[in-house]
C-alpha cells in the first residue's frame, strides 16, 4: 500500500477523491492526459452514497443545479456535481478547460457535436448520441468538447464533473453556447 492509498483511506469520500485528484493535476501532464487520468481516480466514488451529502444531492425544478465541492486555491482545478431532474439539459456548449464527467445516480444521455470548417464560418454537425449509465466516465479536452447534456429517464441524475479550472469563480465551466445546427436529429 503507497502512502496516499494509505491517507485517503482515512479521509472522507470527497477528501480522497479530491487528493487524488491534486495528485494527479500536480503531475503537469497536456489536458488529454490529465482528463484521462483523472477520470480514472473519479470511477471508482461514482455510486458511493458517502461521496454526497442530501444537500448537495438537491436539485431545482427550474433547470439543473450546480453544487460546487470543491475549487482548488491556485485555480487548478474543480470538482461539481450536477443534479439533473427528468428533461433537464444543458445548451450545446464546449468548455474553458479539460472536462472529466462521471455518473453518480441515473444515466445522461449526450448529444456530441463538431466544428465543420468551410464558408465564411464554420458550421456545427452532429456526430453522435451516447447514453452514459450510472458508473460511466468520459473525458474532454478542447477542441473537440462540444456537447449537450440530458436528464431523459425518469429518475434523478447526478453527475459529478472535474474541470481544470476554478469554476467558483468563473462561475460556469461553459466557454462557448452555439445554435443548434440544421441537420441535429430529433431527440
Amino acid at each position: 500500500m503507497t502512502l496516499t492509498t494509505a491517507i485517503t483511506r482515512s479521509l472522507t469520500p470527497a477528501d480522497a477523491l479530491i487528493a487524488e485528484i491534486r495528485e494527479v493535476v500536480a503531475l503537469g501532464l497536456p489536458p488529454e492526459p490529465t482528463a484521462h487520468l483523472v477520470g480514472e481516480r473519479l470511477r471508482p466514488y461514482l455510486g458511493n452514497p458517502a461521496l454526497l451529502t442530501e444537500e448537495q444531492c438537491e436539485g431545482d425544478p427550474e433547470r439543473y443545479r450546480q453544487h460546487v465541492l470543491h475549487a482548488e486555491e491556485d485555480g487548478s482545478f474543480s470538482v461539481v456535481a450536477l443534479v439533473w431532474l427528468p428533461g433537464q439539459r444543458t445548451c450545446v456548449h464546449d468548455h474553458v478547460s479539460w472536462c472529466v464527467t462521471g455518473v453518480h445516480r441515473g444515466e445522461e444521455s449526450e448529444r456530441r457535436f463538431r466544428l465543420v470548417p468551410g464558408g465564411p464560418v464554420a458550421r456545427l454537425a452532429f456526430t453522435e448520441d451516447v447514453v452514459n449509465p450510472l458508473g460511466s466516465v468520459c473525458g474532454f479536452a478542447p477542441p473537440g468538447d462540444i456537447h449537450r447534456v440530458r436528464n431523459s429517464g425518469a429518475g434523478k441524475a447526478i453527475s459529478i464533473h472535474v474541470y481544470g479550472a476554478d469554476v467558483a469563480r468563473l462561475g460556469s465551466s461553459i466557454r462557448r453556447v452555439y445554435q443548434v445546427p440544421t441537420d441535429e436529429p430529433s431527440s
